[in-house]
């Protein structure tokens, strides 16, 4: 009976997409000097189509659906450091566009306008409920409404009011 045996530098090549997952292996053995094994996993059984609105067959939502959100939020929102959370957790970890307002001495209010994906938007509305950003800043959020999806902007702009 032959008997593989992996090289000790086991050479490997992983290539990830959405729907493969490739991989080779340099393999050594008494026959063959190099032989190459492929090996391929296909994962594109569970994904489903989606569509602009679509709804799942369990009546609920789809979660890759692009859809826009108002939310306004009040507490200390005026602040720079509140204000660039917002810019990562939006831009940067979640990949939605959209806005903030400027800040307003007067008020503690600021609205914030994004657009994504409804599952992104769903987890920053929830990390925008959490309230408690840092140390000291308490925020609240007062509303959030759904809207149609314009797809204007390419980033997320946070507002400084300066000219």
């Amino acid at each position: 009976m032959r008997r593989l045996t992996l090289l000790p530098f086991f050479t490997a090549l992983v290539c990830m997409s959405c729907t493969h997952v490739w991989g080779f292996a340099a393999v050594q053995s008494p026959a063959t000097t190099a032989s190459r094994i492929k090996i391929r996993r296909s994962s594109t059984a569970h994904r489903r189509p989606t569509l602009l609105g679509a709804i799942t067959t369990d009546g609920e939502k789809d979660p890759n659906e692009i859809i826009a959100t108002r939310i306004v939020v009040t507490g200390d929102v005026n602040g720079g450091y509140y204000r660039s959370c917002v810019k990562n957790e939006a831009g940067r970890f979640r990949k939605l566009i959209g806005t903030m307002s400027p800040p307003d001495d007067k008020s503690e209010r600021a609205e914030i306008y994004v657009e994504g994906k409804r599952k992104m938007i769903s987890g920053f509305v929830r990390w925008c409920e959490r309230g408690n950003v840092g140390l000291s800043q308490q925020i609240t959020v007062e509303s959030v409404n759904e809207e149609d999806a314009a797809g204007l902007l390419d980033d997320f702009y946070v507002q400084t009011g300066r000219e």
